[in-house]
């Protein structure tokens, strides 16, 4: 799982850059609902094959749409449009934060114990990632409130998502979780697209290649990968590895837009990687409660 995990980050590093291109000439919420229509073909297709019984619950109808709006729809809505406001990388390095509130949740909420060296941990690996993205107070004053609030409106979203679907998967299989989310999520999208339909932008081939990318790889693979870790590892442990996206968004913002990485970054990107596997590490003996 931890390998599938690093995986996951991976094939998200390359999101950041695959999305921005494609918001070039498609609106952030079609894009969300092609992306999410794909996938959910791709999960379907599993599990028509793999599983059969019943879709959900009716209980459960509330649940997978507050998964839909916070951890799909909200949190790439405001993921993508913070990317028209300062780098990939900055965006990163605030969707890293991810763990921290994670941790703090669990214990106001949970009454879960979080051991010193966890705390330590993570903290280094915030650290590490702010020599990643090399930032200076200059730049982060230069009018680029707005993308930090949407930034850090991603990392409320993808709590509230995280525990959702961890309380989720005491009901559900991973293919059928998955599968529901993305069927909702394609549902609420789909009025917008069709009141907005004849104002799409003609599909070139590279387009369909960037829907087809972020819809099957990092949509259909990437969340039935996340959602698989939500129930082996848990929801913070699965939250530790965004530590790891500011390293991957990073040296994809250099192989392909030509962003510079520094020897400062380089360094920074050995501590978080270090370090992030060791916070998983002491997470791991702890046992994880649902």
């Amino acid at each position: 799982m931890y390998a599938l995990m690093v995986g996951l980050v991976s094939i998200w590093g390359l999101d950041y850059v695959v999305a921005k291109n494609a918001l070039a000439t498609l609106d952030t919420l079609s894009l969300i609902f092609f992306k999410y229509a794909l996938a959910l073909v791709f999960v379907l297709a599993i599990r028509l094959k793999t599983e059969k019984g019943p879709l959900f619950k009716k209980r459960d109808i509330g649940l997978f749409i507050v998964c839909a709006i916070f951890g799909d729809i909200l949190y790439f809505f405001c993921e993508y449009n913070a990317m028209n406001y300062m780098p990939i990388s900055l965006v990163s390095i605030v969707v890293s934060f991810v763990p921290i509130v994670s941790i703090a949740v669990e214990a106001v909420f949970y009454k879960r114990r979080t051991s010193p060296k966890i705390i330590i941990g993570v903290i280094v690996c915030i650290f590490g990632v702010a020599l990643i993205i090399g930032v200076d107070w200059g730049i982060l004053l230069q009018g680029r409130l707005m993308g930090y609030l949407l930034a850090f409106a991603c990392v409320f979203c993808w709590n509230v998502y995280n525990f959702v679907t961890a309380a989720l998967h005491e009901r559900y299989t991973t293919f059928t979780l998955t599968l529901n989310q993305l069927i909702c999520t394609s549902l609420i999208l789909a009025p917008y697209v069709l009141a907005n339909v004849s104002s799409l932008p003609t599909a070139t081939p590279e387009l369909i290649g960037e829907i087809v990318y972020l819809g099957v790889v990092s949509g259909g693979i990437g969340f039935t990968v996340q959602v698989r870790g939500l129930l082996v590892l848990g929801p913070t442990t699965s939250a530790l590895f965004a530590n790891f996206l500011p390293v991957t968004a990073t040296l994809f913002g250099w192989l392909f837009l030509g962003e510079f990485i520094s020897p400062i970054q380089i360094i920074g990107a050995a501590v978080v990687i270090g370090v992030g596997f060791y916070v998983i590490k002491e997470k791991g003996k702890q046992p994880y409660m649902k």
